[in-house]
């Protein structure tokens, strides 16, 4: 990684990349790169266009799209949809040129104000190499989504400064809580804590998003986080953040706990776990055990691979492949209480 100065004003995240000629940042293929300076993104206005694109898999049904516009209108913002949003290859929504092409224009037309990926799947780490990071940095804009969009979210931020945003993707659920997140978080500029819903229902103890505290404490740090099995597969690339100081959040679907065991360990191996300030492990939707004759646990799991670092740690917060999402920024700083279950915004994320 490259070094991190003493006198860095936000926890050794942000340090030299290089020199900004007119504005641009060059920075070179083979190093770790980390912004020059954070770069928060114009707040969603009433009547705002939102651009929408599909870095990943392809939209099948383009009722689907259909329906992502009427959740936009409701929200009272416009749209523009990218060139290649309907594309198929294969898997993917287009060749990787042509899906990282929608990105860069995206970034680059004064008339979008905002991006949002029409879904997940698979595709984005194809597309890195071909972001035009400069063009980013100079139009710094609302990035969301989530479970494949991770790499985007992290490598933006990672290359240029620019907060963005682990939320719902436009086929997502837009129920009350989500919807409350999203517009508390990018359109008011709420310095948001993220705690799960303490609600009994007719129990007389609350049965459903409870958390789990792995080891209790406080931390402060910058936020950086998104899909697991994303995460570990950009290991080794010149697209991540430092992590030193770091609060990483962390959620996953569809993968048996063999696997989360593997990633995390990963994680620990390559020296990340042990740079961090904190933990907050959200949703592992549908992460059992599988067929074969026995099994971890995953709370066995966090005790054996998060635990020893004695960090304040927690899992089950609403973060993931499920309905209720908050909307989470990267790049911002937080201070998280593992006891608690709560991280909570120090800043705003957006101007």
């Amino acid at each position: 990684m490259v070094p991190r100065p003493a006198h860095s004003t936000r926890r050794g995240f942000l340090h030299t990349i290089g020199a900004a000629l007119g504005g641009a940042i060059l920075i070179p293929d083979h190093v770790h790169a980390g912004p020059r300076t954070v770069r928060k993104p114009p707040r969603l206005r009433e009547g705002d266009t939102v651009g929408l694109v599909n870095p990943a898999g392809a939209t099948y049904v383009r009722e689907d799209l259909d329906i992502v516009k009427d959740t936009l209108r409701a929200l009272g913002l416009s749209w523009k949809l990218g060139t290649h949003v309907t594309d198929r290859y294969g898997y993917l929504a287009g060749t990787d040129a042509d899906r990282a092409a929608d990105l860069n224009a995206m970034f680059a037309d004064p008339e979008v104000d905002a991006i949002m990926a029409v879904r997940g799947g698979w595709g984005c780490n194809r597309l890195l190499q071909l972001l035009d990071y400069e063009s980013i940095a100079l139009h710094p804009k609302i990035l969301i989504g989530y479970s494949d969009i991770t790499s985007l979210l992290i490598a933006c931020l990672a290359r240029t400064g620019l907060v963005t945003f682990h939320g719902p993707v436009g086929t997502s659920t837009w129920n009350q809580f989500s919807v409350g997140y999203f517009k508390r978080v990018l359109m008011e500029g709420s310095m948001e804590c993220f705690r799960n819903p303490r609600v009994t229902g007719d129990s007389l103890a609350q049965t459903r998003d409870r958390v789990h505290t792995i080891t209790p404490g406080k931390a402060r740090g910058v936020l950086i986080g998104g899909n697991l099995t994303v995460l570990t597969a950009m290991l080794g690339s010149p697209y991540l953040p430092p992590w030193d100081k770091v609060i990483l959040f962390l959620e996953d679907d569809n993968e048996q706990i063999y696997r989360i065991d593997r990633m995390l360990t990963q994680l620990r191996l390559a020296g990340v776990l042990g740079a961090l300030a904190g933990v907050v492990f959200g949703k592992c939707t549908d992460c059992g055990p599988g067929g074969g004759y026995g099994s971890l646990t995953l709370e066995d799991v966090y005790a054996d691979v998060i635990a020893p670092f004695r960090i304040p740690a927690f899992a089950g917060a609403m973060i993931g492949h499920i309905e209720n999402k908050f909307t989470v920024p990267l790049g911002v700083e937080v201070e998280m209480d593992a006891s608690d279950g709560s991280v909570t915004m120090l800043e705003s994320a957006v101007r």
